[in-house]
């Protein structure tokens, strides 16, 4: 375990252990950089902002897909004692404008293809670094920056000064309940993390893990740059979110992270892949494959391994079908992996368990520096967010709200001292907005957002992420399912279909794949109302939704509806779709 106190310090350690070793990658090695030149850039980098007349303290942006050189601009800005913060790419004009205003930053560093929307937000700023070229409004290449050191810039010194409690970064929340926020976050909240997060999992140099979430988002950030950074963690970029299954096998991840969504499409291509095969014979031995993995995974579930002719067939089908499927996944090294973000399904980690996958639940927020609980390896209970990690304290309020205490709390909004003292009591407890249920091992079950309870007219209190959750399971044409019920007599659902499920099915039925053409179709909407009445049989009568309407769009991360991890906008979806509620009441 490091005895680095910040993430400079953590970083020159790490560069040093194998300096030719590989850092950060792009799929079939496009891009390769060796800790030796990451460390070089980061170097210049720093040396290039310096010459600029940026000072510890300065604030930088960036709006950047995700690729190698952000790596090097947010390390090299750090090893200043700058703060780089990152924003999401799909931010508007009007957004810019208020995020750098807070921010205060007067440089940022961008691509080409991004660069019209920070332009268009009139933000005053001194200096325009774009990493792909020198368009219109560019004050500087990347390259550029990088050649502005001058020769006396004393490197190790500037580094050496930065202290633990110097800001490192600025995660603005993603504004489900009105303006993003700026969670301040230190050296030293990010060190502590690591070192708790660490003694429940192993990382070593040399580990692998991708980059294709936000980088604005605590996940990416806290994973991909900072626990890399601090543990040597090789990093492959991929700049499409959506390709990330297909660059998986050649990532081929050691330890992984991803969001609810991405493990539910992963799961919804193994089961696609089956029902298309063509060979019987393969059919069948990949069907009996998967029967076998449900049973391990309700063996793994229930704490009890499987044992008899069970466990040898398992064994069998595990080198006939499982091990395949975990090589095509590009998951066949992966040491162990995480969902979080939001609430997945327990049939979609069993799923995961039985083919030999532990994927656990953890739950973290922008304001703790990412982690707060993690389910340990080889101890994980389904349906929990884990253990708190170590050095860290929670506990319920009356109301059953969280309240967590630790060394990773910020230490506060930027510039809003009210939102801060809303945020932390006096007694350095923070009130995360979360309802959850402790059992008596410590275990944490996050039952749902405090503000997002569904109370119906009869009086009863429903979580309606479990409610979604339960329906996407049976329902894989659907990308979204929000239910609504607050104040009503029942519950209905507004669905947005799943692009490459409607696809498949409107190529299938000899229809357009446009969604307003789908959102009308008998078959589509019968298909739907097979996967609800389903996921409706694992509900309790007030839980269950009555009434859907699939709606006639695709709804986009990023967007007035959808946050860019995909979460639920509720009050602006409840604005928006007013009508259609209505009338599912009607």
């Amino acid at each position: 375990m490091t005895t680095a106190t910040t993430v400079c310090e953590a970083f020159q350690e790490t560069a040093r252990i194998q300096p030719d070793a590989v850092a950060l990658r792009t799929p079939a090695d496009a891009v390769s950089v060796t800790w030796r030149d990451y460390a070089r850039h980061v170097e210049q980098v720093a040396g290039g902002l310096a010459a600029l007349g940026y000072r510890r303290g300065d604030t930088l942006a960036i709006l950047l897909t995700n690729r190698p050189e952000f790596a090097w601009v947010d390390a090299g800005a750090m090893h200043l004692g700058m703060a780089a913060f990152s924003i999401y790419n799909t931010s508007s004009p009007e957004q810019i404008d208020y995020l750098f205003g807070n921010a205060g930053n007067r440089i940022v560093v961008t691509e080409a293809a991004l660069l019209p929307g920070i332009l268009a937000s009139g933000v005053d700023l001194d200096h325009v670094v774009v990493v792909d070229g020198k368009p219109d409004g560019a004050t500087h290449t990347l390259a550029e920056l990088e050649g502005l050191a001058a020769p006396d810039f004393d490197f190790e010194a500037t580094w050496r000064a930065v202290q633990p409690t110097d800001l490192l970064t600025l995660i603005y929340t993603s504004g489900t309940t009105g303006p993003p926020k700026g969670v301040q976050l230190t050296h030293a909240n990010i060190m502590e993390t690591v070192r708790g997060a660490e003694q429940v999992v192993a990382v070593e140099f040399g580990d692998r893990i991708t980059s294709f979430l936000p980088a604005a988002h605590i996940a990416d950030r806290a994973s991909a740059q900072y626990f890399a950074a601090i543990k040597g963690v090789q990093v492959t970029y991929v700049a499409d979110p959506r390709a990330i299954a297909a660059a998986l096998p050649d990532a081929r991840p050691t330890i992984w992270f991803a969001v609810p969504r991405v493990w539910e499409k992963i799961k919804a291509g193994v089961e696609a892949k089956v029902a298309a095969e063509e060979s019987p014979v393969k059919k069948r031995l990949m069907s009996w494959g998967l029967a076998m993995a449900e049973k391990n995974g309700d063996a793994a579930l229930a704490g009890k391994p499987l044992a008899g002719l069970d466990a040898l067939q398992f064994k069998l089908a595990d080198k006939l079908v499982l091990a395949k499927v975990r090589a095509a996944l590009g998951l066949d090294e992966l040491k162990w992996a995480w969902s979080g973000a939001a609430a997945i399904a327990p049939e979609t980690l069993k799923f995961f368990m039985g083919l030999g996958l532990e994927v656990c639940e953890l739950w973290g927020m922008s304001e703790l520096s990412g982690a707060g609980t993690i389910n340990p390896p080889g101890k994980a209970r389904v349906g929990t967010v884990g253990l708190p990690i170590p050095g860290t304290e929670i506990k319920l309020a009356e109301d059953g709200e969280l309240l967590f205490r630790g060394p990773g709390v910020m230490p506060g909004y930027r510039l809003d001292p009210e939102k801060t003292a809303e945020a932390i009591d006096a007694d350095g407890w923070l009130h995360t907005g979360d309802v959850g249920t402790i059992d008596r091992d410590g275990y944490l079950t996050i039952v749902d957002r405090k503000k997002e309870l569904i109370i119906s007219s009869g009086g009863k209190n429903m979580s309606p992420s479990n409610i979604e959750n339960t329906l996407k399971v049976t329902t894989p044409l659907a990308a979204t399912i929000t239910v609504i019920g607050d104040g009503r007599p029942y519950n209905v659902a507004l669905v947005t279909l799943d692009p490459d499920g409607a696809a498949a099915f409107a190529d299938k039925a000899g229809l357009s794949a446009d969604p307003a053409t789908l959102a009308k179709d008998p078959g589509l909407v019968a298909a739907i109302q097979a996967g609800i009445d389903a996921g409706n049989a694992k509900l309790s009568r007030v839980e269950q939704v009555k009434r859907f309407e699939v709606l006639p769009e695709f709804w986009l991360p990023g967007s007035e509806v959808l946050t860019p991890t995909l979460k639920l906008r509720r009050k602006p979806i409840d604005k928006k779709y007013a009508a259609e509620i209505e009338r599912l009441y009607s």
